[in-house]
């Protein structure tokens, strides 16, 4: 296989990332502190890496990419960029250690919020805003900016989307390229409007800045280690409803702004997202006036919000829910493997293929009822085929799997039983935090052994990639094509 197409465009990302690194240097001058070098270093070290390998790899440029480089490509982009996103945390202020400064990059870029850092109120302001670029860039940032460059390897960039699982349910736009500036363009303006309503309700120009911008990917990296609980009241009711909006289907946005205005809501996925946060703050609201004895309105509010904030993957925490009983707890634990939308900056395992299992499911005990009748599986009123049910089994067997495997590499390395499920399913569902006193919404995950973290690392990656489009490169048949 040729690599150097993909070597290329991993170039071409990486000194983009190094160029990101302007940003937090203007920060860091501005508030004066001395510590914008570090981001000089790091970004001249970030371009000129990325330039020299694109430059060493642009004679293959002219060869296109093949279905497998196609693959190769995506896995690897989610390897280099958090080596490189990393540097700034090994030279800055936090004197991060080399398994932190990659697992807090990966944290970041995968848009899973977990951290490994401590004092982040009395971090510099450089550090903070690269945390939220390193989550607004892995939101669809990354996606986007690679389809800018896949015109020039003649490859069509409907097949970037395919690999990240970025579902665009039919052509909507005959050319990737507008779909990628159109995103772009909404991904832009939902940041800015949101960051305007933080503005409006207390944030200042700085936090409104940078938690727009980990609310829209949803990430959930706050500029504080109370997370947003360092916020309250109406900010918390503005948070959830931009989650709400990061977690629906982009491209469905994509439809209304070109003429389609009940594309979004005639989605079956965005109906049953929406619906089933309903169900859940109903449920929550319940146990937190009778158990937990809050009042109607904070019931509401922190329902409203930490539901939200797990379902979407967000991850951001305003209470510790650790402390309302083990029913939330355990709620809690469960909404986090449902997820967003397929098409939005969400993670975990997605609303619609709990849609597409549970018509299955509903289809074969048709059959069981009326065994010589036919039933066919129907989504949004069309029949589903064979071939994307077995693809939708595959995946839940290979979560539930890949969820175990990590959950005993994890407590093998001396974790207990609820750190060390609650750990896997956080990182592979690019949740954010987990549950239990060391890691839960309280805690974070600097306490952690080493192999811990790197066991966490990479299963936020196989989590961000969905898990097929890394296991199938282990693959003999792979390298084979």
């Amino acid at each position: 296989m040729d690599v150097r197409p993909i070597g290329y465009v991993i170039g071409l990302l990486v000194a983009v990332l190094g160029a990101a690194m302007l940003i937090p240097l203007m920060v860091d001058l501005a508030e004066g502190r001395g510590h914008w070098p570090v981001f000089l270093q790091s970004g001249i070290i970030t371009v000129l890496a990325g330039t020299v390998i694109a430059l060493a790899c642009a004679s293959g440029v002219r060869e296109g990419l093949t279905i497998q480089q196609t693959f190769l490509l995506t896995s690897s982009v989610w390897v280099a960029l958090p080596l490189f996103g990393a540097i700034p945390f090994v030279l800055g202020e936090t004197d991060a250690r080399t398994v932190d400064a990659v697992f807090e990059a990966m944290s970041g870029l995968t848009t899973t919020g977990s951290t490994v850092l401590v004092g982040l109120d009395d971090l510099p302001k450089g550090l903070l805003i690269w945390r939220a670029i390193l989550q607004w860039l892995g939101g669809i940032g990354i996606i986007v900016v690679a389809m800018v460059f896949l015109p020039e390897l003649r490859v069509g960039g409907m097949q970037i989307f395919k690999s990240e699982s970025f579902d665009t349910f039919g052509k909507i736009l005959p050319r990737a390229g507008q779909i990628a500036t159109q995103i772009s363009g909404l991904y832009v303006a939902l940041t800015l409007i949101c960051a305007m309503v933080y503005l409006y309700f207390g944030m200042d120009v700085f936090d409104a800045t940078a938690h727009a911008m980990t609310t829209i990917a949803t990430g959930g990296f706050a500029n504080y280690d109370a997370s947003f609980a360092a916020f309250a009241g109406p900010l918390e009711y503005a948070a959830a409803g931009f989650m709400i909006l990061a977690a629906l289907p982009f491209v469905r946005y994509v439809q209304l702004i070109n003429g389609n205005p009940i594309a979004l809501w005639r989605d079956p996925q965005v109906r049953g997202f929406v619906g089933t946060i309903g169900v859940l703050i109903v449920l929550l609201i319940l146990i937190l006036e009778d158990g937990v004895h809050l009042d109607r309105e904070q019931a509401v509010r922190e329902a409203l919000f930490n539901v939200t904030s797990i379902i979407s993957g967000t991850g951001y925490a305003s209470v510790d829910y650790m402390r309302w009983g083990s029913f939330a707890v355990a709620l809690f634990f469960f909404i986090g493997l449902v997820g967003g939308c397929a098409g939005s900056t969400a993670c975990s395992v997605k609303v619609f293929r709990y849609q597409l299992l549970f018509a299955s499911i509903r289809a074969q005990l048709r059959r069981i009822r009326s065994p010589h009748g036919i039933f066919t599986p129907r989504y949004d009123g069309k029949p589903v085929g064979e071939d994307v049910l077995a693809s939708v089994m595959t995946f839940f067997i290979f979560f539930v799997l890949t969820l175990g495997i990590v959950s005993v590499a994890l407590s093998m390395t001396g974790l207990d039983f609820v750190t060390s499920i609650s750990g896997a399913a956080a990182a592979l569902a690019n949740i954010g935090p987990g549950l239990g006193d060391i890691i839960g919404p309280a805690g974070n995950f600097s306490t952690l052994n080493d192999p811990a973290k790197w066991i966490l690392t990479l299963a936020m990656l196989v989590g961000r990639l969905e898990l097929m489009v890394v296991y199938v490169i282990f693959t003999v048949k792979f390298w084979r094509a």
